[in-house]
């Protein structure tokens, strides 16, 4: 039987002749779950051999991993705003740069606030639940027209308890069909901004694994940037704000299409590398 500390060199080394980038991290987190423990814990055990039942499962983990499977999708979850979420391939993986998305929002309201919000294409449900955890007082509509990444969302929400503040509904914003005249004071969106040109030419954790209807409107990026502005002027209260998320290199075109349909006083804010991530405006 291999220990703990054989079973990750073999790895790690397997890994890294895949191409796999951060493999001896991988290669801990993978046993780490299994083990059913903390990744520093797996130091303190080091001689420890892993039984038969054990073996075979990193071995099934690891060659998920090999062929590029994303790590989150082999362990089930990821931490996103100090939360835990549950992820499959039916679901996009969160990202830290949705972080500021949400972050933006809280630094926004008040706790107390009592808000109407509205999450369109909520996926795994990570905004729709962040911002109902973190302003408790307020109610949150959540759409998507994937069935299985409500479910998801659903599952998510009760996992940390905020089911009862979220409605969520299958529903499709372009085709106008989600009627809800001037009801909202926030209109939020990390919708599908990858191009088709830049989705041909994605890592293959991306291409091959994640939902493809999450990531590229399969258009120029812009489409659903376009379809939300415009539908916003009809879901929002006057003064009601509409935050998205970015792709890199859009701000420009995006601003310009809120300013076409009535938004003013637009702030962009910066992520972690610099690149304008976030987008905020104010119907008049």
């Amino acid at each position: 039987m291999l220990t703990v500390l054989e079973s990750i060199k073999l790895s790690t080394e397997f890994l890294t002749n895949k191409g796999i980038e951060s493999p001896r991290v991988n290669a801990e987190l993978m046993l780490a779950k299994i083990l059913n423990c903390k990744r520093l814990d797996l130091y303190l055990s080091f001689d420890r051999p892993l039984n038969e039942q054990e073996t075979n499962l990193y071995r099934e983990f690891i060659r998920r991993r090999s062929k590029f499977e994303p790590l989150q999708y082999i362990l089930g979850s990821v931490e996103f705003y100090g939360m835990e979420f549950i992820v499959d391939k039916s679901v996009l993986i969160p990202r830290p740069e949705t972080e500021i998305l949400v972050e933006t929002i809280l630094n926004s309201f008040n706790k107390e606030d009592e808000l109407n919000i509205l999450d369109i294409g909520t996926g795994s449900g990570i905004i729709a639940i962040s911002l109902a955890k973190y302003l408790p007082s307020s109610s949150v509509t959540a759409i998507d027209l994937s069935e299985s990444a409500l479910n998801k969302a659903k599952e998510n929400a009760k996992l940390n308890e905020v089911e009862n503040q979220i409605n969520f509904m299958s529903s499709d914003i372009t085709t106008s069909d989600f009627k809800h005249q001037n009801n909202f004071d926030i209109i939020v969106s990390n919708p599908p901004y990858i191009s088709l040109d830049e989705y041909q030419n994605l890592a293959p954790e991306l291409r091959l694994y994640e939902p493809k209807s999450a990531l590229t409107d399969n258009s120029d990026g812009l489409n659903f940037y376009r379809i939300i502005c415009r539908e916003s002027n009809s879901l929002l209260k006057k003064g009601g704000k509409l935050f998205f998320e970015l792709g890199q290199g859009q701000s420009k075109e995006v601003s310009d299409l809120m300013m076409k349909e009535n938004f003013s006083n637009i702030i962009i804010k910066k992520d972690y590398q610099n690149i304008d991530r976030v987008i905020c405006g104010e119907l008049i």
